[in-house]
């Protein structure tokens, strides 16, 4: 069932993109209306999926550990958090995204940005329904925190910003290139930018702290320059170059645009490129 709510919302997703891409073109305000409605329709139903996901991964636990009491079985659900492995971060990721869009930065949601967000949802969810292992496994011993649903909640808002940023830059490097009205001013483009990159900073930072004390509790050390650790750490530094060039050298426009650029792959390769090249702690994503 899980599975089937996804291959809506992945259709939904679909259809909001053309419908945010064709407001954009024809700049009809209707069409782009009904894409921010279907846009938290397909949120809603998403947020069901993940629930859902939720309460399957909690029975199937319970089936092996049943809980005595009631504190114990919401540290037994707590544990089931579905976001324990590759597929699972996926659709969480996938979720997050229109999430923070919608909630954050939903006035700058309009045209070609929404049609961005809502395009790169559906792709996570296509990759994830096509070519990963949904099935549920036991969790490591490692993995049976309760900072999992912390340091990965953070850590997945901090990149799903990062993503609108990086949505924002690449408007923002067409816009300068070659102006045209369907599009958002660059003043406001790079105000977007700067925005959702102080938001994804704190929460990439909260991400690597919560990330730290987990490791301390679970392996006796706060740091081991695991390769995700290493490039955590690299993508915080590229972010944190933005920021110190935006309010201290005074940096705008389109320097700023390709940091945001560069920071986004370098949290495509933390997420993806680490998962599949390096090995380590984190390899189980």
């Amino acid at each position: 069932m899980t599975g089937l709510i996804l291959g809506w919302v992945m259709l939904i997703y679909l259809l909001v993109g053309l419908l945010f891409l064709t407001g954009g073109l024809w700049n009809s305000d209707n069409l782009r209306r009904w894409g921010s409605i279907l846009f938290w329709a397909g949120l809603t139903l998403h947020s069901l999926a993940i629930l859902g996901r939720w309460w399957d991964s909690y029975q199937l636990a319970l089936i092996h550990t049943p809980a005595s009491d009631f504190s114990g079985v919401l540290q037994l659900m707590v544990f089931q958090a579905p976001l324990s492995n590759f597929y699972e971060s996926l659709i969480f990721f996938a979720w997050c995204v229109p999430l923070l869009s919608l909630v954050t930065f939903r006035r700058y949601l309009q045209g070609y940005l929404g049609a961005v967000m809502a395009f790169l949802s559906c792709l996570i969810l296509a990759y994830a329904s096509l070519y990963v292992d949904s099935r549920i496994k036991p969790l490591m011993p490692a993995l049976k925190s309760n900072w999992l649903l912390i340091h990965v909640v953070t850590c997945f808002l901090g990149y799903a910003s990062f993503t609108v940023g990086f949505g924002a830059a690449l408007l923002y490097i067409k816009q300068a290139r070659r102006p045209t009205v369907d599009l958002p001013p660059l003043a406001k483009l790079d105000h977007l930018i700067y925005r959702t990159t102080v938001i994804g900073f704190l929460f990439l930072t909260l991400g690597i702290l919560t990330g730290a004390v987990w490791a301390e509790s679970a392996w006796g050390r706060y740091w081991s320059w695991d390769p995700k650790e290493t490039w955590s750490l690299i993508t915080w530094l590229i972010y944190a170059t933005l920021l110190h060039a935006r309010l201290v050298k005074g940096w705008q426009g389109r320097r700023i645009a390709w940091l945001a650029v560069i920071g986004f792959m370098a949290v495509l390769f933390t997420y993806f490129g680490v998962s599949f090249l390096l090995s380590g702690l984190h390899s189980y994503l």
